[in-house]
């Protein structure tokens, strides 16, 4: 297994499309039949048919998650609950609105470098270590954003995949979708490597989000400064080992 060079974009974004293709939800709904782990987070998998609820369930996880690890932010706080209680509904609730509909899809739920191997006898693409959920299939997509991307940050990966699966209407927000599906894996981070740069970088992003989406007078400014997706900044991923 080959674990050191990118996976040839092609080959990889088929096999990804596929995967969302043919991975439907057995009732239509989404979430998942048993409890799934990223990590040591366990996710929230109750079955809902609005997709803006389900990931209410995921962003509160890592939210609870982060704060067990990180402690008590007030600024932090209160921009998450404005994520939750006003940008979520709107920005995820268009996709399910004005006669839209989104499908749920089986997404791997950890797709990054270091889950990602090409098997040096056939030259195939192979997944492992899932957190996997019944979701809409943009989610994929958020840790492609995060600072710790080598590779699978590059445009080409996500328009080849395009060409298979268009982006979900409304499609001029989908940049800000994914903004706000790489804050999950961000917080998954922050708490499992606490004082790391992530809490802050998906703090950063929330405050873009409820700025775009739920202006509130209380919030702190956005930082264009420190937004990797502007920057072009890379921060390693740092692994260590669950206790």
């Amino acid at each position: 297994m080959d674990f050191s060079s990118a996976p040839e974009p092609v080959h990889f974004a088929s096999r990804i499309a596929e995967l969302h293709q043919k991975g439907l939800s057995p009732n239509g709904m989404f979430g998942f039949p048993v409890p799934t782990v990223l990590g040591k987070l366990e996710r929230t998998v109750i079955w809902e048919k609005s997709w803006a609820k389900s990931f209410t369930h995921h962003l509160r996880d890592v939210i609870k998650y982060d704060n067990e690890a990180n402690g008590s932010w007030p600024e932090y706080d209160a921009a998450c609950k404005q994520l939750i209680d006003v940008v979520v509904p709107r920005l995820l609730g268009a996709l399910q609105s004005d006669g839209r509909e989104i499908r749920p899809t089986l997404i791997h739920g950890d797709l990054w470098e270091r889950n990602i191997g090409t098997d040096k006898q056939t030259c195939r693409v192979v997944l492992f270590d899932p957190g996997c959920v019944y979701a809409h299939n943009e989610m994929e997509f958020g840790t492609w954003r995060c600072s710790w991307a080598v590779y699978l940050n590059s445009p080409i990966y996500t328009r080849l995949y395009q060409h298979h699966i268009e982006p979900s209407e409304p499609a001029a927000e989908w940049d800000d979708r994914n903004r706000l599906y790489s804050i999950h894996p961000y917080l998954n981070d922050s708490a499992g490597h606490p004082g790391s740069l992530s809490r802050q970088m998906a703090y950063n992003d929330m405050l873009y989000l409820c700025e775009k989406y739920g202006p509130l007078d209380s919030l702190e400014k956005y930082s264009p400064e420190k937004d990797v997706s502007m920057t072009g900044a890379y921060v390693p991923f740092v692994m260590k080992q669950l206790e």
